[in-house]
């Protein structure tokens, strides 16, 4: 499979394909390069709920905005709880955790729309971002993913956003993008016991001391299929959050201190 995931930047990985299929539409992934963030939140840390300075947040969040043509006044956000709860983000959610994470839209890991000149934002540091589009309604959507929203619903819950918007499933594609591999994430039985024994066989792989690796990837695909996503309209990222350390920042491999990196989506006006 192409890696759907190019580099426009040093700083951003955007969605050609989609792009493509799309006019007008900009999507993509950063990377933690390019930014002003001081350790252990080097360089490029887009997420106002860690120890970071405000100010350097901001100052990488303005920097990103211009250089994808959506200012910061036009981003929408969600709180990100590890809920499976989705929003239909409307203009009178602009700005909603743009400047201050206390004004995110609360309890809120799922993102959808179809109107123009927003840009729906979330945030991530091992979790699975799941982008969405479909391209005949051009309704858009963006999904944050940890092992407790996976298997709680969160991709169904997208799902069902945008069948209630109208939309026909199959015309609904799917990217996940840059998140911990499976080959590194390492759960225990707890985690697993929440995982239907029918995504067992791609999704987990039993350790000799007991414990199990999860591929949350994986795990989100199947899902999605099962919910009615065409597979052909399924793309998955190879870049992993915990392997490629120059490029990402990982809550695993960090210990819990490092930045975040930002998932967005949004048509142009």
């Amino acid at each position: 499979m192409t890696e759907p995931f190019q580099p426009l930047t040093e700083s951003v990985l955007t969605l050609n394909k989609w792009q493509a299929m799309s006019p007008g539409l900009k999507a993509g992934f950063t990377t933690r390069k390019e930014g002003v963030s001081a350790e252990p939140f080097h360089s490029l840390n887009l997420g106002l709920h860690v120890s970071d300075s405000k100010r350097d947040v901001l100052t990488n969040r303005k920097k990103l905005g211009e250089s994808i043509g959506f200012p910061l006044s036009t981003w929408v956000s969600g709180e990100q709880t590890h809920s499976t709860n989705v929003h239909m983000v409307t203009t009178e959610d602009k700005g909603k955790g743009a400047t201050a994470y206390e004004h995110s839209l609360p309890c809120t890991d799922g993102l959808i729309t179809n109107v123009n000149g927003l840009l729906c934002t979330a945030f991530f540091a091992d979790c699975v971002p799941i982008f969405f589009l479909d391209p005949v309604s051009r309704y858009i959507g963006i999904a944050h993913a940890g092992w407790r929203g996976t298997v709680n619903g969160i991709g169904e819950n997208m799902i069902e956003a945008f069948k209630i918007a109208g939309t026909n499933t199959e015309n609904i594609y799917v990217t996940i993008g840059p998140s911990i591999s499976g080959e590194f994430y390492e759960v225990d039985e707890h985690v697993i016991r929440y995982i239907p024994r029918d995504f067992h066989k791609k999704a987990v792989t039993p350790k000799a001391n007991g414990r199990f690796l999860l591929d949350l990837k994986q795990l989100n695909s199947e899902i999605l299929l099962h919910h009615g996503v065409l597979r052909r309209n399924i793309d998955m990222t190879d870049y992993c959050t915990f392997r490629d350390e120059s490029l990402f920042f990982s809550h695993r491999r960090d210990n819990g201190k490092t930045g975040r990196m930002l998932g967005y989506i949004g048509f142009e006006n």
